[in-house]
């Protein structure tokens, strides 16, 4: 008889490697069953999130015995950037309904940076800290990956490697490829900077007969992917300017400065560490709700592939069709409409 009847085991996965292994040893060791709980199971592919939930349940799976596989189960858990309460209440949830409500329930993990917060989130399940002996992160494995480095190998279980090297053959492989040279390039620009640079940027969220004004980036990162339209500030300008400003320009909406800025309702400043790739950044995001009636002629300028207005119906399906934290800017300002 083992110590618990289950044993939840939190992460995002990307990618799975031997400390991930090593921990899932353990938890089948001390549980009858594991349930696995895969994180940002609703992105869009970019070279943080590179792998579909379906494809990361697959590399997990893959590396167990028959055995093993018999007694795991697997969530998908989407994100909810900016709303940690909700987040731990859908995760409660979800993990109340795979052990049925059983008492006798471990978390297992490993404290290894500021993301592993959620550890302690539960304090109805006993925790078990795991004493991994491996020092690497999975961000550091997908940078020998994307380098072509083949050096990660020994990092990941001889499955993972294979499903790795094979995924090279990808449609999407290339443009992930094409991300995260881009996003080396800008880094590599800041890297004699005194300090790491923080970036600040505008973005604007309009609203008008339930509809909401989008644009799709022409370039990376992100290229293709959905945005508010926005960018960054310029040395010598107000938040207000500049978020008006890169408004004009992306989407070269009908309506003019005065009423745009008239209609402006509210004002939120997003700042999750993690939330660009590109490094630091900071969101200064306007609402700018216009009311009813017709819907003002937009056209795509600057640098947006496409700018067009969204049936917020059709908005709260497009999560893995979003750049970076604009899905969830968008759910937490107009949460309360």
């Amino acid at each position: 008889m083992k110590q618990f009847n289950y044993c939840v085991f939190i992460g995002r996965f990307s990618i799975f490697h031997k400390g991930h292994q090593a921990i899932l040893k353990q938890a089948f060791s001390i549980a009858e069953k594991v349930i696995v709980v895969i994180g940002s199971a609703g992105s869009a592919r970019t070279v943080r999130n590179p792998w579909t939930l379906s494809e990361r349940s697959e590399m997990i799976t893959e590396s167990l015995s028959v055995e093993d596989q018999s007694n795991l189960t697997i969530i998908g858990m989407k994100d909810y950037t900016y709303n940690d309460n909700m987040w731990v209440s859908v995760i409660q949830e979800k993990i109340n309904q795979a052990t049925n409500y059983d008492g006798k329930v471990a978390l297992i993990g490993y404290e290894s940076d500021e993301t592993s917060f959620y550890l302690h989130l539960f304090p109805q399940f006993t925790y078990i800290e795991h004493g991994t002996e491996y020092s690497f992160h999975a961000t550091d494995i997908r940078d020998l990956y994307f380098s072509n480095n083949l050096s990660y190998k020994n990092m990941v279980p001889d499955n993972i490697f294979s499903f790795l090297e094979k995924f090279r053959e990808a449609d999407c492989y290339p443009a992930l490829k094409q991300e995260k040279d881009y996003i080396d390039k800008y880094k590599k620009s800041w890297e004699n900077a005194p300090f790491p640079p923080i970036f600040v940027t505008v973005d604007n969220l309009i609203l008008k007969s339930g509809h909401l004004l989008l644009i799709k980036r022409g370039h990376n990162p992100g290229k293709g992917l959905f945005a508010l339209p926005g960018g960054f500030v310029n040395p010598k300008e107000k938040l207000i300017d500049a978020a008006l400003r890169e408004l004009k320009e992306e989407t070269k909406i009908k309506v003019n400065i005065p009423e745009l800025k008239k209609s402006i309702t509210d004002y939120k400043v997003f700042d999750d560490p993690m939330r660009s790739s590109r490094g630091r950044v900071i969101s200064h995001t306007y609402l700018i709700n216009l009311g009813s009636g017709q819907l003002p002629l937009i056209k795509a300028g600057d640098d947006a592939a496409g700018a067009m207005w969204i049936p917020l119906s059709d908005y709260y399906t497009m999560e893995d069709k979003f750049f970076e934290d604009h899905f969830h800017i968008i759910r937490n300002m107009i949460s309360k409409f």
